[in-house]
């Protein structure tokens, strides 16, 4: 077992720990909900399982650090700070949305709080968060970027092209990959020739490991070393987190590949029940004390619905606004 928790971080991180990856999953939750209804259109990626790997890692960073990611990327914008009811309008593409309702799903964005996107482009992130990385650099700015990314990102050219050049340039990048062992429905080991994804870094010089990624402990552990490893050295580091999406690639896939053994045994390992387990054990929480948390919660995205429903749509002229030309 892992350290004991009060060694790692105080009561009160820990706790926000347990209150960030619960507010994730109802959120995701409720959103499989209001699909079903209608209220979401298009495409929807859901990050049930995947916890513990965004509030892990965000903790680890600093505020100023930026992170860019994929189209799984709720979790990850809360978690960062987004409120929840301006995601959950987002999605439902009302003006009141994080984007003004022209993002949606796929593209969550809030430079404010150095959330610097989420990415329908498979690998679109990767020479991104170079170029942020590139552009701390050249202003001597004391900044990491934080380039999330699924195992099935890996094959990508631009996976290659950004490794070679973040550690050619020297650039402050830390690639964290959630490899949740499916890219949409295709096994990880199907695909590529070396599964294990963190090795794929030898090939240009790039330190890496390999962390529990249903365990926040664990990947906030990982995350704040790399970090702080990056930001000494200036040279990119790479984290792979295994982990596990207990829905399918999205709302049109029923995850039919997948046996319900390989199933039940990673929510065995589901983050939220274990990680309230041992802040009950560690004398950091009460049963009661988690059920307030969660209660707080559900009311939160209760909210956020509420809030979605009644917004209004983007006025037509908004057509014109926030483009190039």
């Amino acid at each position: 077992m892992e350290a004991q928790l009060r060694k790692v971080a105080p009561d009160q991180e820990l706790l926000k720990f347990y209150d960030q990856m619960f507010i994730s999953r109802e959120f995701e939750e409720r959103c499989a909900e209001q699909y079903t209804k209608g209220h979401i259109t298009g495409f929807l990626h859901l990050y049930s399982g995947q916890e513990a790997v965004a509030v892990g890692a965000t903790a680890g960073l600093h505020r100023d650090d930026y992170i860019l990611s994929a189209y799984r990327e709720h979790a990850q914008a809360i978690v960062r700070g987004a409120e929840p009811r301006r995601v959950m309008a987002e999605l439902f593409g009302k003006a009141t949305g994080l984007c003004k309702g022209k993002g949606g799903s796929m593209h969550l964005f809030a430079p404010d709080l150095n959330f610097m996107g989420g990415y329908a482009i498979v690998g679109g992130q990767f020479p991104i968060s170079v170029g942020l990385a590139f552009a701390a650099r050249y202003r001597g700015e004391d900044r990491v970027a934080a380039c999330f990314f699924g195992d099935g990102a890996v094959n990508q050219g631009t996976f290659h092209e950004s490794l070679n050049w973040a550690q050619l340039w020297q650039l402050p990048v830390l690639f964290i990959c959630e490899n949740n062992f499916y890219g949409i429905g295709t096994e990880v080991h199907r695909s590529s020739a070396l599964a294990s994804i963190h090795k794929r870094t030898c090939g240009y010089d790039i330190p890496s490991e390999k962390v529990d990624g249903m365990d926040v402990i664990a990947v906030y552990r990982a995350v704040k070393y790399a970090a702080e490893k990056v930001r000494e050295t200036g040279r990119p580091y790479f984290i792979e987190a295994t982990t596990f999406r207990f829905r399918g690639h999205s709302m049109a896939d029923p995850g039919k590949y997948r046996s319900a053994a390989e199933n039940d045994m990673w929510k065995a390992r589901d983050p939220l029940p274990n990680y309230a387990n041992r802040l009950i054990v560690e004398g950091i929480a009460t049963r009661a004390a988690l059920d307030d948390i969660e209660a707080r919660c559900r009311t939160t995205v209760d909210e956020a619905v509420t809030f979605a429903e009644e917004s209004p749509w983007p006025e037509d002229r908004e057509i014109w606004e926030d483009i190039y030309v």
